[in-house]
């Protein structure tokens, strides 16, 4: 098994460089987000600036959201909620969610369903709260 972590690194170090204002996100946004290489059982990212689909669960402040990755391999469980994005089967894994900077955002993909949205925050509910 191969790690990427000196890879990681390098995209995470220009990452945090960045300067550029936060751009405009919203609730249910899915945006491409640089998960980066992570330990364990923890999600990764893809290609070569470590990315995945993610949604904006909630904005924290204006450059500071709470995410949910996505996947498209299916799973069932409580820490899973099934939604299609663009007429393509996701899964928001709930138990993978997390807080990130703005500058991990690479680009918008558009935006879930008002139904899905739904079904994402109670799924959320039922897990955490």
């Amino acid at each position: 098994m191969s790690f990427l972590f000196d890879q990681w690194n390098q995209v995470k170090q220009k990452l945090h460089q960045l300067i550029h204002r936060a751009p405009y996100v919203s609730e249910g946004d899915i945006w491409w987000i640089s998960f980066g290489e992570n330990i364990g059982s923890e999600m990764n990212g893809k290609s070569r600036i470590f990315s995945r689909p993610g949604i904006i669960y909630k904005k924290l402040s204006h450059s500071f959201y709470l995410v949910i990755p996505t996947t498209t391999r299916q799973k069932t469980g409580s820490w899973y909620v099934p939604l299609r994005y663009k007429r393509k089967d996701m899964v928001g894994c709930l138990h993978q969610v997390r807080t990130i900077d703005h500058r991990r955002l690479s680009s918008k993909m558009g935006r879930i369903d008002d139904m899905d949205l739904a079904r994402v925050r109670e799924g959320f509910r039922k897990l955490y709260l």
